[in-house]
């Protein structure tokens, strides 16, 4: 047996590669910026996405070569592409307004150092390679006072959370200000729950918090409703106030880069309600900036419409005819005028656009109120995804191509293509089903009790399913757990790690309430299909729907079924056939594949098919080929936590991908 070299040895081996590594990143940030100049005199646009997917596939197919897994290499380099393409952004953006070029930055923010607001600031000024000389301010309009007084040159505001929404306070400041936006930033929100050296979750009493972090962690802290809220003005404070106790007794809301300077150390760590929690700061200045026009830009504009029925719709048409994308629309009361709004837009568009630019002038006419907040450089930057046959490493010898169907519809009903002539896609984190779009979806059944053990062993078949190639789970029989909130939450959160989409299925009507709380998806169980109650009440929820149909149910009935939900105004629906019981065949189903080709010729929604309790295992690919045939957009696979069918289902999928 080989003797493994001491440990010492190999780590300093790894710590030897990551200073090597971090080199290399320096190198190739340094090489990006070297493509911002050349682009910068060509002109070209800041993304080039046929060449990042082209990037992504050679470096999968290396990657898997070396023994690391897709996710793993795609996770890495998305990281790598969205720091160049931001500092490519930061490059010419600074370039076409040389006026603004300085080796420091007076920042005013919100809060004093540590606060999400400072570290949103530092990380802007790092990416510009500027020094921030920070101004810790006590309130929205004391940051823009600073700005405006000419104290600082920038305010970072903090415009919106995922998870708490619009911060109402700063688009009521905005109305009144002469400043303009000139940028944004959007960082991760890691909430931690802080206290001192030593301290553990019993020690803690009162936890000092922002309103804000503590609207984000309210699922954690309904979990432990002994501990104490205390209202903060900014995070930083919280810590504060921790870091000045006596004891141990306290406890912040904060980030752990946050607390070590405040010699505060985390205890609990991931508490936000969400998995994705991120802020979006905007930063204004008393001068509007110019946008390269080969950068995505953003206008942000604010608008007061006429006192008419239909008068914000006829605004909203005026920027459909001239294609300008709304990203964003809110609305605030106007002081003094009651029951009057204020609307603010973002528009995904550069203010020197002649779309923009006529658009703008065509709402001068119709509005009684526009100001333009101002334009600057988007930085959200979109993932490259590749294609489940790229991910395999597989030619596509086949296209998914749209059902076409001629025959005039007639039937009024919403999921009737006369309705909806084109296909719906229904997009859910690393889930696309529909026009075109292909998915594969697993089925588990959960046992009553999971053990760490039986946790790592869901961990293990999770990560082997999304090597084969699935893009989410079903996770049944969630009401038998022993603590099902708390062990669906983790089991959510191993999901999320594999980039996986949870869908949690609904067996009975109790599972609703557990099921929209952790679930990204929810799965209607074909027993549920004739339950009114609840279709209606999924017909409400903004998540996307699974909805099997019951074994016993006709085609007519199965639609009658969808009409209840999209009735509700839930319009993400995605069907599910997993077989009908007929009188020949009462105990084992059969697919009804007919149902299928009227289901694709008749209906925009999207289908999948469960073959698992119709189809014996050795003729699962064969069929698959059929069910591809008659252009079904995604196959249901059931398994266990056991290895065994691995191999067969890595066939089925690579057959529904081919």
């Amino acid at each position: 047996m080989h003797k493994p070299q001491p440990l010492n040895q190999t780590r300093e081996q790894i710590t030897q590669l990551d200073n090597e590594l971090l080199s290399l990143l320096a190198e190739r940030r340094r090489l990006s910026l070297e493509v911002a100049r050349s682009k910068e005199v060509d002109i070209r646009p800041i993304r080039d996405t046929q060449r990042e997917k082209e990037l992504l596939t050679r470096l999968v197919k290396e990657g898997r070569e070396k023994g690391l897994d897709a996710h793993y290499v795609i996770s890495l380099y998305q990281s790598i592409i969205e720091d160049s393409v931001l500092n490519q952004q930061a490059y010419l953006h600074g370039r076409a307004n040389p006026e603004t070029q300085k080796q420091q930055y007076c920042i005013a923010y919100l809060g004093a150092r540590g606060s999400y607001s400072y570290l949103a600031a530092t990380r802007y000024c790092l990416r510009r390679q500027v020094d921030m000389l920070d101004l810790g301010c006590q309130s929205f309009d004391e940051i823009v006072q600073a700005v405006e007084s000419g104290h600082a040159d920038y305010g970072f505001l903090p415009i919106e959370n995922t998870s708490s929404g619009s911060i109402n306070e700063v688009y009521d400041v905005l109305q009144h200000t002469s400043l303009s936006i000139v940028g944004e930033t959007t960082i991760e929100v890691s909430h931690c729950l802080l206290g001192k050296p030593g301290s553990k979750l019993s020690d803690i009493k009162t936890v000092y918090a922002h309103p804000q972090p503590i609207s984000q962690c309210s699922r954690y802290l309904s979990q432990h409703k002994d501990l104490r809220l205390e209202y903060c003005s900014s995070s930083a404070e919280a810590m504060e106030k921790v870091n000045q106790s006596a004891d141990h007794s306290a406890g912040a809301i904060g980030s752990a880069e946050g607390g070590a300077l405040y010699q505060l150390e985390s205890i609990e760590a991931g508490l936000a309600n969400q998995k994705i929690n991120q802020s979006r700061f905007i930063v204004v200045a008393r001068k509007a900036v110019a946008v390269p026009e080969q950068l995505p830009a953003k206008t942000t504009l604010i608008m007061a419409t006429g006192q008419k029925a239909g008068a914000l719709v006829e605004a909203l048409l005026v920027l459909k005819a001239h294609q300008l994308n709304m990203s964003k629309l809110e609305s605030r009361p106007i002081p003094g005028t009651p029951w009057e709004e204020m609307f603010y837009l973002d528009i995904d568009a550069n203010i020197s656009s002649e779309a923009m630019q006529a658009g703008l002038k065509q709402l001068e006419r119709i509005t009684r109120f526009i100001k333009v907040l101002g334009c600057y450089p988007c930085e959200t930057v979109k993932p490259t995804q590749l294609s489940n046959s790229q991910l395999l490493i597989e030619p596509s010898t086949s296209k998914t191509q749209n059902l076409s169907d001629n025959t005039p519809e007639i039937s009024p009903y919403r999921y009737s293509k006369a309705y909806k002539a084109q296909d719906s896609e229904i997009s859910s984190g690393p889930l696309s089903i529909g026009a075109g779009h292909i998915g594969a979806i697993a089925k588990m059944s959960l046992t009553k009790e999971l053990s760490p053990l039986a946790l790592s062993q869901f961990e293990h078949r999770v990560k082997q399913l999304k090597e084969i190639g699935f893009q989410a789970i079903i996770l049944e029989t969630v009401n038998l757990l022993v603590s099902p909130e708390l062990t669906l939450a983790k089991l959510r959160q191993i999901l999320h790690q594999y980039d996986l989409l949870c869908i949690v299925a609904v067996e009975q009507s109790v599972d609703m309430a557990l099921a929209t709380q952790q679930a990204d998806m929810l799965f209607i169980n074909g027993k549920q299909m004739f339950n009114q109650a609840i279709l209606t009440q999924a017909g409400t929820l903004p998540m996307p729907l699974l909805l099997e149909r019951n074994d016993m149910a006709s085609y007519e009935e199965f639609l009658a079924a969808t009409e209840i939900i999209l009735s509700q105004g839930n319009q993400q629906l995605i069907l599910c056939d997993s077989g009908v019981r007929t009188f020949n065949h009462a105990n084992l189903p059969t697919l009804d594949l007919a149902s299928l080709i009227q289901i694709k010729a008749t209906s925009h929604l999207p289908i999948v098919i469960n073959p698992c309790y119709a189809i014996a295992q050795d003729a699962l690919v064969l069929q698959t080929q059929g069910i591809k045939q008659l252009k079904a957009d995604g196959l249901v696979l059931n398994c266990t936590l056991e290895d065994d069918g691995l191999e067969l289902m890595a066939q089925v999928v690579r057959e529904l991908y081919r």
